[in-house]
C-alpha cells in the first residue's frame, strides 16, 4: 500500500533524511540578501537567471538546504498570505538561545510580532521576514 497508510515492518523501508524544502518568498533574490546578510545562513545554490536561491545552515555543511521558491504562482501566494494572516509562521529555525537571537534581529531592524515566550515546549519568537513570512525562532 502506498500513500500515508502504516508500511510494512523493519527493512522495509529505504533510509532517507530530509535534503532540501522551500519556503514561498516574494521576491527570491531580496530573501537570499535577507537570509543571508541578516540571519547568517549561507549560499549553497545561486542562478539568478532562474530565480534559484537556496541556502543551508552555517554550521551543518551537509544538512537541509533551505530553497526560496518564488510566490509567483496564485495558488502559492494565496498560501503563503493566509498563512501569514492567521499568524502562523511558515518555518521554524532552530536556536541555542532565542533571547540572544531576538536581540540581535531587533537590533538589525527585524520587526517581531511578540517578546519571546516561553512554555514547556520550549521559547519562541516569531518574527516577519519581510519577504511574506512569519519565521519562528525556537530554543528547546
Amino acid at each position: 500500500m502506498l500513500g500515508c497508510a502504516p508500511g510494512g515492518g523493519p527493512g522495509s523501508l529505504l533510509l532517507m533524511r530530509i535534503k532540501m524544502c522551500s519556503i514561498h518568498v516574494d521576491d527570491p533574490a531580496a530573501a537570499f540578501e535577507f537570509y543571508t546578510r541578516t540571519l547568517g545562513f549561507e549560499e549553497l545554490v545561486v542562478m539568478p537567471d532562474y530565480l534559484l536561491y537556496v541556502v543551508k545552515s552555517p554550521d551543518d555543511p551537509d544538512g537541509v538546504g533551505l530553497l526560496l521558491e518564488p510566490s509567483d504562482n496564485p495558488v502559492a501566494k494565496a498560501y503563503q498570505q493566509g498563512v501569514h494572516a492567521l499568524g502562523l509562521p511558515a518555518i521554524v529555525f532552530g536556536t541555542p538561545d532565542v533571547r540572544a537571537e531576538h536581540e540581535r534581529l531587533r537590533a538589525l531592524g527585524v520587526r517581531f510580532t511578540a517578546e519571546p515566550t516561553t512554555d514547556p515546549a520550549g521559547t519562541t519568537a516569531v518574527f516577519d521576514d519581510g519577504c511574506g513570512n512569519l519565521i519562528q525562532l525556537h530554543q528547546d
